[in-house]
């Protein structure tokens, strides 16, 4: 097999209506290969697909790497965007939003250590 990245879909209600707030929370302008997909691609790979879809609207999860979850709260918080949950491990701490529709977004972030025997 020579599967060399990932792109998530989340279906939604409007496309319109959702790239706009996919827009806000990504601070990021839409890609728009077609006019019934708006996309959104990563630094490090990996891309973010928002598509009309009204049978599946809401019933997406994906979930996005994040280098400092701290940081990320802080920019949910000021762009008025409720955290549903927040949990920490030793491995990895996650934030859970949801968009208007109800697709759940996962923020995780892994804790690098260095593990002493």
């Amino acid at each position: 097999m020579s599967i060399r990245n990932a792109l998530a879909g989340v279906a939604v209600r409007d496309l319109g209506t959702s790239l706009r707030w996919y827009e806000h929370l990504l601070d990021d302008t839409a890609f728009r290969p077609m006019k019934e997909v708006g996309e959104f691609h990563f630094e490090r790979g990996g891309s973010l697909q928002v598509f009309e879809d009204n049978r599946r609207a809401g019933a997406s999860s994906v979930t996005l790497a994040v280098s400092d979850l701290d940081e990320q709260l802080d920019d949910l918080k000021k762009k008025g965007i409720p955290t549903d949950q927040v949990t920490r491990t030793d491995q990895v701490s996650t934030a859970i939003i949801q968009d208007p529709d109800g697709n759940q977004i996962v923020f995780g972030g892994a804790h690098s250590r260095r593990l002493d025997r």
